[in-house]
Order: C-alpha cells, then sequence, then structure tokens
C-alpha cells in the first residue's frame, strides 16, 4: 500500500510539474520584446554555438528547457540582416565580437565575414575577444579593427583535417556484409562500408577540395591581417603559434586583454568614462529594432531547403520532398511573389525525393526568374534540386558537385545465425520476392537487377544536370561521376555561374524579375515554437537530448543511425565529412 501510494503521488506531483512548466512557457511566451534606442550603442555579436541557416524568434526569454528545447541557433539570415540595419544606424557605433568556436560551415562563415567587411566598410569599428580562438572563429575575427586574446588563452592555426570513418573491419567481425551498388568511381559514401581506408580517387578529390577551401581562408585572414599566406603556411606547418605572445609576434592578433581591459577600449573609443557604463545590445534583440518598411505588392520568395532529403514532409534535421515541393508550387502559383530565392543547403539523400522536388523547380523557372544560392553544401541530391535555375550563385567555399548515386543492403544473414544462433526461414510466391532484404545476400541476376537501376538513375541525374546547364550530358559526366568540388573550382568547369552569397543571389532575382521595390517572405513557414515544444515525439526529444550530451561526438552516432535508414538509390555526399 505505502508503494502504491508514493507511485500515486509520484504521478500527481509530475503532472503538476508539467502544468506549472507549460504555464510559465505561456506567461513567458506571450510577452512582446521591445528594443529602446540608446545613443551610443554597441552591438554585442556573440558568435558562438550554432549558426542556423534561419533563426527562431526566441519567445521563451531566458528559460531552459534542457533536451526538451534546447537553446535555439542563431540564424544566418538574422545576422546578416541585423549588420546591414547597424551599418546605417547612428546609434551603433560599433561591434563588439565575442567568437571562440563558431558551429557553421565554411560558406556560412563567409557570408558571415563579408557581411562584417561590410560593416567595417562605414567606418565603425569592430573588437574581437575571445579567451581561445578555433581556426573558423579566427576566420571571422581577422576582419576586426583591433584583435584582442586573453593573456593565457590560446589561437590555432594548424591547417584543415578532414576525416571519415570506416566501417567494414567491425562488419566483417559482426559477420555483416554490406552490399554495394553506384555509379561514379567518386562516389565515395560507401567507401566506408566496403574499404579500410580512402580510395585514391577519394584521396585525390579530398585534397582538390580541402586545399581550395584552405588557400581561400588563409588568403582572406592574409588581407585583413597584412601577413603573407606563405607565413600563414609557415605558422601552421611548424605549429609556431604556442602561446598568446606567439600571436601578437606574428601579427595574428594586436594586444593582450582580459575583457574588462577591451571594455576600456572600447569606453575610450565611444567617449565615455571609466565608470560609465556601455550600452550593449545584443543581436537577438536588435532583431525587433525598427527597420525600413517597405511598402510593395511586390514579393521576393526566399525558400529554404536545408538537410539531408527525404521523402514525406521531413523535420527539423531533414529536408521532406512534400514541404519542399509545396513551397515552391505555392510560391509559383502566387501571382503577388515575383521571383524565387532557392537557398540549398543539402548533402543531398534519396534520389526519389529530390526528383520530386526538381520537377517542380522546372515547373517555377518557366513561370518566374528562379534563382539558387548554395550555403556549405549543394552537393549530390542538393545539386539536382538545384541545376535547374536561372543562375546559381556559391560561396568559393561551398561544397558542391558530387554527381553520382549508389546503393546499400546490408546482408545480416551470418551475423545472425554465427553470432547470435538465429536462422531464417523464407516463404515466396515468385523467385525473387525476398529481393533487397537484409537477411540474405543478393544472387547474382538480383544484383545485376538492382545496379541496372542505380545505373538508370545516373543516367537520369546528368541528363537533367546537362538541360539545366544547357551542355552535353557527356560533359556532365567527365565532371561527375560522384566529385565532389569546390564552389571556386565548380565556377571553372561551369558547375555554378557566380561566387556569391544570398544577397547576391537575391539582388540578382530582382534585377531579372525588373523590380523597383519588393518584400522578402520566407519559406516554407517555420513551426510555432511553442507548437513545435508540444508537439515534439519522443524521437526528437531523444535526438535532441543525445545532441546536448554528446556534442560534437554525436554526429558518430548520427553516422551509424543513418545506416540502418537508407531506403532505395541515394544521391548524396560521403556519409559525413568532418573538416577541422
Amino acid at each position: 500500500m505505502k508503494q502504491f501510494f508514493g507511485a500515486f503521488f509520484g504521478s500527481i506531483f509530475s503532472l503538476l510539474l508539467i502544468i506549472i512548466t507549460i504555464i510559465i512557457i505561456a506567461v513567458v511566451y506571450s510577452k512582446e520584446e521591445e528594443y529602446t534606442f540608446k545613443e551610443n550603442s554597441v552591438l554585442q555579436l556573440n558568435l558562438n554555438g550554432e549558426i542556423k541557416e534561419r533563426g527562431v524568434t526566441n519567445h521563451f526569454g531566458n528559460l531552459n528547457l534542457g533536451p526538451l528545447m534546447p537553446k535555439a541557433g542563431v540564424g544566418l539570415n538574422d545576422i546578416l540582416a541585423n549588420l546591414k540595419k547597424a551599418k546605417a544606424d547612428k546609434d551603433i557605433k560599433g561591434i563588439y565580437l565575442e567568437i571562440s568556436e563558431p558551429v557553421a560551415g565554411f560558406a556560412t562563415l563567409e557570408e558571415v565575414r563579408n557581411a562584417l567587411l561590410d560593416f567595417k566598410s562605414s567606418g565603425k569599428f569592430i573588437y574581437a575577444y575571445s579567451e581561445v580562438y578555433s581556426q573558423k572563429a579566427y576566420y571571422l575575427a581577422s576582419t576586426a579593427s583591433k584583435l584582442f586574446l586573453n593573456p593565457q588563452g590560446a589561437l590555432e592555426i594548424k591547417g584543415l583535417s578532414s576525416q571519415m570513418l570506416f566501417f567494414k573491419n567491425m562488419l566483417e567481425k559482426l559477420n555483416v556484409e554490406v552490399q554495394i551498388f553506384r555509379h561514379g568511381k567518386f562516389k565515395s559514401a560507401i567507401e566506408p562500408f566496403m574499404l579500410d581506408k580512402m580510395s585514391e580517387a577519394n584521396r585525390a578529390q579530398v585534397e582538390t577540395y580541402l586545399g581550395s577551401l584552405w588557400n581561400h581562408m588563409i588568403t582572406g585572414i592574409s588581407k585583413s591581417r597584412a601577413v603573407t599566406v606563405t607565413e600563414i603556411n609557415t605558422m601552421a606547418n611548424d605549429l609556431l603559434i604556442r602561446t598568446p605572445e606567439d600571436a601578437v609576434k606574428y601579427k595574428l592578433v594586436d594586444e593582450l586583454k582580459y575583457e574588462d581591459e577591451v571594455f576600456s577600449t572600447i569606453k575610450k573609443t565611444i567617449n565615455l568614462t571609466e565608470n560609465d557604463k556601455i550600452s550593449f545590445v545584443t543581436l537577438d534583440k536588435y532583431t525587433h529594432a525598427p527597420d525600413v518598411v517597405v511598402k510593395s505588392k511586390n514579393k521576393i520568395a526566399i525558400i529554404y531547403a536545408v538537410g539531408e532529403i527525404v521523402s514525406g514532409e521531413g523535420d527539423d534535421h531533414k529536408m521532406g520532398s512534400v514541404e519542399i515541393a509545396k513551397a515552391i508550387k505555392d510560391a509559383r502559383l502566387d501571382t503577388s511573389i515575383k521571383a524565387i530565392v532557392f537557398r540549398v543547403n543539402s548533402p543531398g539523400g534519396s534520389a526519389l525525393a529530390s526528383d520530386v522536388i526538381w520537377r517542380e523547380t522546372v515547373l517555377a523557372q518557366k513561370a518566374k526568374p528562379f534563382v539558387v544560392s548554395m550555403g556549405d553544401v549543394a552537393a549530390s541530391g542538393g545539386y539536382y534540386i538545384s541545376c535547374a535555375a536561372d543562375r546559381i550563385f556559391a560561396e568559393p567555399n561551398t561544397i558542391t558537385g558530387s554527381i553520382g548515386v549508389f546503393g546499400m543492403i546490408p546482408n545480416a544473414q551470418k551475423a545472425l545465425s554465427e553470432k547470435l544462433g538465429i536462422t531464417v526461414d523464407t516463404v515466396n510466391t515468385n523467385k525473387h520476392s525476398d529481393v533487397g532484404t537484409i537477411l540474405r545476400g543478393a544472387s547474382g541476376i538480383e544484383y545485376d537487377y538492382i545496379q541496372q537501376s542505380v545505373e538508370r538513375i545516373y543516367d537520369v541525374f546528368i541528363t537533367k544536370v546537362a538541360q539545366g546547364r544547357h551542355t552535353q550530358k557527356n560533359n556532365i559526366d567527365s565532371i561527375g561521376q560522384g566529385r565532389v568540388w569546390s564552389g571556386t573550382d565548380a565556377l571553372k568547369i561551369h558547375l555554378v555561374d557566380e561566387l556569391g552569397g544570398i544577397s547576391n543571389a537575391i539582388a540578382y532575382a530582382v534585377k531579372m524579375a525588373k523590380l523597383p521595390n519588393y518584400k522578402i517572405i520566407d519559406l516554407p513557414k517555420q513551426k510555432d515554437p511553442l507548437q513545435e515544444l508540444l508537439g515534439n515525439s519522443k524521437e526528437e526529444m531523444e535526438t535532441r537530448a543525445m545532441k546536448t550530451n554528446l556534442g560534437e561526438q554525436y554526429i558518430y552516432i548520427k553516422q551509424s543511425k543513418n545506416v540502418l535508414q537508407l531506403k532505395g538509390v541515394q544521391a548524396r555526399l560521403p556519409y559525413e565529412m568532418i573538416i577541422e
């Protein structure tokens, strides 16, 4: 009886706790944030953590809901809009840039960096400070008017490294055979399951695009810090930056200061006394600052296509073909929308889902200007859904191409029988009714059957790319074969038309549509944060909890999990490219 009442009252307490939490959320959620103008303000730009394609309005203040709803990352769209707004804002005197470890791809960093340089061109200051600068952080911080490092801090200059995990030996120990079907000698997504190291073709492409990313990064640093590319490579090769004093010696940092000393420098710059308080404005609050209101019936739709491509609706981390195709169709049929900018940040995924989205891009391109802006990655299926555009923009360090397809079917028959003592017996109505099962290997005729499907889809892929790029199919095949390219190299082989970010793509779409003025709308519409919280599935909450607890290590769990979820022929990048 005692245990019964303990369990009963424990359940009541848990229910009350949930109700109280929801009430608190509702109260916080209902409050509207306001921005009060103050003269002599400084924009406090904290770029630590994840930088997403677009931000979510924070209705929850500082309320910590843990794995239910971790703190949302800042949106690239908000960063770019606020930097543009702050550049013209007479009350914003400069930027205090706090940055240590941004979680973002290289193209995202490029867009932020260019926006910082544009802000700096106004004559306003950017002061950067950190206790530790990672290489990505330093790439952004190098734009600063003055760059400060904690006297006991650290700065990384070591070059880029790309790593892949290989599962072949593990699978052999488990007696699991992975049956591989692919077209493209560079289609390295399947290599971790058939090799124990990179193939020569894969190593060649990785060296090429990694070298392109590094050269672009250090060229930018060189221009900003007046240090030669050769000197930066020497610093990396000889690991010369070992102490904070080394960072100053080699001109990567201006001064070693503690944060309070940096604040004193800011006060002097904006003519405050030591006893005055700096009026810092966070990015979150500055988003609510009034902006120029454009009165126009004309609209430009930015459609965000982010994440792995899957059939159906998708979720926070995956691009669903139904949702994205609908967004494109809605924009096409809306007469007030005069042009579409398709923002693609995807490593690819299902070939079928990619084709569903591609069809809508073709229809949209026939109806109105359709411009693609590539983010960090627009490869394989991500390139498939981009190729029909009027014009394709990519950053120099965008990862793109990877025009190739593959399929994988694990054969767990031996693993079950020899490791677990489980046997399988099957009843079929026809010879090959169970083709594609993981419970046995494919026979010769079945292997040919699946491989023929892969070959057909590859032919469809390069045919559609050739049509979109107005070239011959054999030209696309020669630069296809699953090979990955940087944006810089993709421009040379005409896979993209121009180097630039989303603002360049918007400007081109406006020019094509001949619009004197316009408003921007974002599609698909984002979920309301409260509805998203209440509608989270058990799987979504578990995923968020794992990401929160495991941090960078989550990517390895994700790799293993995705292997089991692959369905159909895939058009996607090497499983995960970890570049540091």
